[in-house]
């Protein structure tokens, strides 16, 4: 029987394969910005053979001076917001889709733990954002477990919901 942590990251293996194939389906491709995940998202879609096809790029974007040099986040919006809010995954998703050549870009930002929670952002708040041709969607999602369950819940959330987006 396969452990809980297994069976996500099958998953996820599954939700890549699937987002694979509708991006070729449409000639798109996508990016990632990447802040609590480390580039999680991005291996995930670059551990499948032949992802050149429609990966296009990723960032990790870990500091606020990474969001907005790489980016383009506003200081004032991080400074007014932090960097775990719904106004800065959005503009982490527009940003993506300004800096690289892509159709579709998923971001992230989040508090993985065991530290940097607060009231109002616990261990576990993770904020996403998804631009699509259609637009960008964001949500926040409150993760519980430690930081490799916080991460991976974020990598499957993020990749489950772009999935519905482009299909």
């Amino acid at each position: 029987m396969l452990s809980n942590q297994e069976q996500i990251h099958q998953a996820i293996e599954g939700l890549t394969t699937e987002i694979a194939s509708k991006l070729i389906e449409r000639g798109w491709t996508m990016a990632t910005a990447e802040s609590c995940t480390g580039g999680m998202i991005a291996a995930a879609c670059t551990d499948l053979s032949g992802s050149s096809n429609w990966f296009e790029r990723g960032w990790v974007t870990y500091s606020n001076a990474a969001k907005s040099t790489e980016l383009g986040v506003l200081k004032a919006l991080i400074a007014q917001h932090g960097a775990v809010s719904e106004p800065v995954a959005r503009a982490m998703a527009a940003g993506a889709l300004q800096h690289a050549p892509v159709q579709v870009a998923v971001a992230v930002t989040g508090v993985a733990g065991p530290t940097g929670g607060s009231a109002d952002k616990p261990v576990g708040t993770v904020w996403f954002g998804w631009a699509t041709p259609g637009g960008i969607v964001s949500e926040v999602q409150h993760f519980a477990g430690d930081r490799a369950a916080v991460r991976t819940a974020t990598v499957h959330h993020a990749l489950q919901k772009l999935l519905t987006l482009i299909a």
